[in-house]
């Protein structure tokens, strides 16, 4: 049963930094691009972050480039979003997203004082 299941969300102060983690299973996951995707509240959903197999190409989101950096362990099935120096607009449900077409179910990211 392939699975993408997100976690290291919170609540954050403007200027803080939070790490996401997408662990895979049920698929090879050193086969598959993967990505981070966001969707904030009346706003659609919008990739944030995506990394090629080997991680040598990655894709970032105007907003969030020199914040945020995605990387990947194809030993652990895992892909990382460090965020640094979060703003009240990062605000959002943070979502994993295979080059397969599968999703995960998301993690809630709040930036507020």
């Amino acid at each position: 049963q392939v699975q993408l299941v997100e976690s290291g969300g919170g609540l954050v102060q403007p200027g803080g930094s939070l790490r996401l983690f997408c662990v895979a299973s049920g698929f090879t996951f050193s086969s598959y691009s993967m990505s981070w995707y966001r969707q904030a509240p009346g706003k659609e959903r919008e990739r944030v972050a995506r990394i090629r197999t080997d991680s040598t190409t990655v894709y970032y989101f105007d907003s969030v480039k020199g914040r945020f950096t995605i990387s990947r362990d194809n030993a652990k099935n895992t892909v990382y979003l460090q965020m640094n120096s979060l703003k009240p607009e990062d605000t959002a449900v943070y979502y994993c997203y295979a080059g397969n077409g599968a999703w995960g179910q998301g993690t809630q990211v709040t930036v507020s004082s």
